[in-house]
């Protein structure tokens, strides 16, 4: 009897622990959609924040968080107060901070404090372990690539758009497969792209050698586009789906179709949206194929909301085939962004470096 009473308070508390836990959840998509909605401050600091403080149940010091990405506003707005580009056009103002943000995450910078000591400031680099974070979630995270001075396309390009918007500078995120890039407009050069893995600027053609950037996906705006602000927070949103799958592998499915549903609301041809929504369907009829009728067969066939849902699965797929994208294997990601480095005089914008 004491053992069978031990079995239920523990089931309780995990149940508690569980509903805990998902209570991070439901608030960070709460201020997100806020902000979405422009009932809130928009701020992709915060946004960001959420996301990692949920995963981590809570426990991600604001504080910190918050000062760390002071403290490297703060140096950019040193470089910029003491040094001087070659750049004359009317948006010097915007492009020196531009350069300055760059410094801050690619450049080692000598560094005096008010005592006279010198310091070199170390940069931050790229992280060749687990850079799709599926032994460690939270290899993606912002708070990580801080506190370790490594990071991976995702956090890297994250933490440039929010040092750039807490120093109110314009960056854009961009899309390839499997990556994420900052797209910069200058009134010299137009659009120019800057990768942060690699630290240089190449030029669209790197992008296209790929092989995997179908045409139709840059004419649909899959990849390549300079994303508005209301699309990072979008992005923001699936990240907060992708940690929740993480954290509750079993879970039903309808948290995650209510962030990517938002996120498509607000940028449609999100394909990584579309890619988890179409997924998460599919685990869902999957789930009540299996429930029903003990696994998929023709008799699961014969019900007519199963087979409706079946069709429509293939009409989601098909979809985001058409256009344009396609899978990448991460063994190919990795050749490809190790040629940008091997093949610099290849791909590198040479214009930028002349400012």
């Amino acid at each position: 009897m004491k053992r069978l009473i031990y079995s239920i308070a523990l089931v309780l508390v995990i149940n508690i622990s569980a509903n805990a836990q998902k209570f991070f959840y439901e608030e960070a998509f709460d201020r997100i959609d806020c902000m979405l909605e422009n009932k809130c401050r928009s701020s992709f600091k915060n946004a960001v924040y959420e996301v990692e403080n949920a995963y981590l149940e809570g426990s991600l010091d604001s504080i910190i968080f918050n000062d760390d990405i002071k403290k490297l506003v703060q140096l950019a707005e040193s470089l910029i107060k003491n040094r001087t580009l070659k750049y004359e056009e009317s948006d010097k103002v915007e492009v020196e901070k531009y350069a300055a943000l760059f410094s801050v995450m690619k450049d080692s910078i000598d560094i005096q404090d008010a005592e006279g000591n010198l310091y070199k400031y170390i940069p931050y680099t790229y992280d060749f372990n687990d850079i799709w974070g599926h032994g460690d979630w939270k290899n993606m995270f912002v708070s990580k690539l801080m506190a370790t001075r490594k990071g991976n396309c995702h956090s890297l390009p994250f933490l440039y758009k929010i040092l750039a918007e807490e120093l109110g500078a314009k960056a854009n995120l961009a899309l390839a497969p499997n990556h994420i890039y900052i797209k910069h407009w200058n009134e010299k050069d137009g659009w120019y792209n800057t990768e942060l893995a690699s630290g240089i600027f190449p030029i669209d053609s790197w992008l296209m050698a790929s092989g995997y950037i179908h045409l139709d996906a840059v004419a649909n705006k899959l990849y390549m586009e300079a994303l508005n602000d209301k699309q990072s927070l979008a992005l923001c949103l699936v990240d907060l789906a992708q940690g929740f799958n993480r954290k509750f592998p079993e879970n039903d499915g309808e948290f995650v179709m209510k962030c990517v549903n938002k996120a498509l609301e607000y940028y449609p041809t999100y394909v990584n949206a579309m890619i988890l929504k179409a997924e998460t369907f599919k685990t869902q009829l999957e789930r009540r194929a299996i429930e029903d009728y003990a696994g998929l067969n023709n008799e699961a066939l014969q019900d007519e909301t199963l087979r409706s849902g079946f069709l429509a699965l293939q009409s989601a797929y098909a979809q985001i085939h058409d256009l344009g994208y396609r899978r990448m294997p991460e063994e190919m990601y990795l050749d490809w962004l190790t040629s940008l480095r091997e093949e610099r005089e290849k791909y590198e914008n040479k214009k930028i470096l002349n400012h």
